[in-house]
């Protein structure tokens, strides 16, 4: 099937490449760090880091929003490839995709992930674990029923690879559109293109951004569960959709090079103001004002799109060469991404039992989930019955170098 769709960009975006690698490195770091916060995650520290928190909350608001964003620009220049004569072949354009995507997270519910289950059982619910062969056979037959209190563990689950899930979802939503009105898309093209002339680029995402937010969170709060996370759909899937129609508008990347400075400058303050917010009001049983938490949902998404305006504009001006380095880490972060969680889970549970001080044990386990990472993407990337699994393109026959895919 082929359809009228936008019109694809002729150039790779380089910026974008550099983007998505250095945005998915801090999510390495980003998890690190959560084995040390307060915050509930799978393993924990036994020394907890509560100074570390605002550290944290510099990218939390704006990271992952702004991948579905490159990860919305990747799929429109799939699409640009697979165009005949101004047309995307739908068709082509979902099975790649979904060749993409589906294996490795197929590969993470079912090997990937289950440590991360094993060891949260170990640490948070002792008395309910099991030796590992008897826990994976109730993890894949979701009959585990391990609890603590009224917060169950359900299993077989995605955990951290809940993006790529969402991004599966989202991917399909977006064929599905290319199929019915792909000429609709073109249309809504040139109207965001027009909407965010000048001063509205940075604008304009910021109200919509709150108003979805103030809207939508109480009611549906994030849960990483595509069921009935309502919220963050609005949320993941609007970026996804704008990196996808703007990828190519060359006067949008031209705003975003204008405005880097002064999204910089609106980003900072809004992150200290939020910060400050969520570090008075961090305790469970602190509950801020009603009017406070409004204005504070729009503080958040001044923080969130106002960086993520800075990213770009900064990335268009200063990230626009290839290298080498680039051309290799490029097709190294999905796999990276597939396994880091499970590294510094693992590791993150042994490394405490030896009762480090933090400025050993920390830089330990970075080190070790980053040389982790590394070492699967040199194993899998040279057999090639394994790289679909770790979201690599079969290798043709001959080819030696990795050809860079940004996805």
């Amino acid at each position: 099937m082929s359809v009228s769709a936008p019109a694809s960009p002729s150039t790779r975006r380089y910026d974008l490449d550099w983007i998505r690698v250095i945005t998915f490195f801090l999510l390495i770091l980003y998890h690190v760090g959560m084995f040390y916060v307060p915050w509930d995650w799978h393993v924990k520290s036994p020394h907890p880091v509560p100074a570390l928190e605002p550290v944290m909350m510099l990218t939390s608001p704006w990271r992952l929003t702004l991948l579905f964003l490159v990860s919305g620009a990747a799929t429109r220049f799939l699409a640009g490839k697979m165009a005949i004569a101004g047309t995307t072949d739908v068709r082509a354009l979902t099975r790649a995709r979904v060749a993409r995507l589906l294996p490795p997270l197929l590969l993470a519910i079912f090997v990937i992930v289950p440590p991360q289950s094993f060891f949260e059982i170990v640490e948070k619910v002792p008395d309910q674990a099991l030796p590992y062969a008897d826990f994976y056979l109730r993890y894949v037959t979701g009959s585990g029923h391990w609890c603590r209190g009224t917060d169950c563990l359900m299993t077989p689950t995605y955990n951290h690879m809940w993006f790529v899930a969402y991004l599966l979802a989202y991917t399909l939503v977006l064929c599905a559109l290319l199929a019915v009105a792909g000429p609709a898309l073109k249309r809504l093209e040139r109207g965001v293109e027009w909407a965010l002339g000048g001063w509205r680029l940075l604008v304009l995402p910021i109200l919509f951004l709150g108003v979805i937010r103030f809207a939508l969170l109480s009611r549906f709060p994030m849960t990483h569960w595509i069921v009935n996370d309502w919220y963050d759909h609005a949320l993941s899937f609007s970026a996804f959709l704008f990196g996808f129609l703007t990828a190519p508008v060359e006067s949008l990347r031209q705003g975003f090079m204008r405005l880097r400075w002064p999204a910089l400058a609106v980003a900072l303050p809004a992150y200290a103001a939020f910060a400050t917010y969520a570090w008075i009001y961090r305790a469970d049983d602190a509950v801020p004002p009603e009017a406070l938490r409004a204005v504070m949902r729009f503080v958040y998404a001044t923080d969130q799109w106002a960086a993520i305006a800075a990213v770009l504009g900064f990335g268009a001006r200063h990230l626009t060469r290839d290298s080498a380095a680039l051309r290799y880490l490029v097709p190294a972060v999905f796999p990276f991404y597939l396994v880091h969680q499970t590294v510094t889970v693992v590791l993150g549970h042994y490394v405490a039992k030896a009762a480090l001080p933090h400025g050993v044990e920390a830089p330990l386990l970075i080190l070790g989930t980053f040389a982790a990472c590394f070492c699967v993407y040199e194993a899998v990337r040279r057999v090639n019955p394994l790289r679909p699994w770790f979201g690599l393109k079969p290798r043709p026959a001959g080819q030696l170098a990795e050809r860079p895919q940004l996805a």
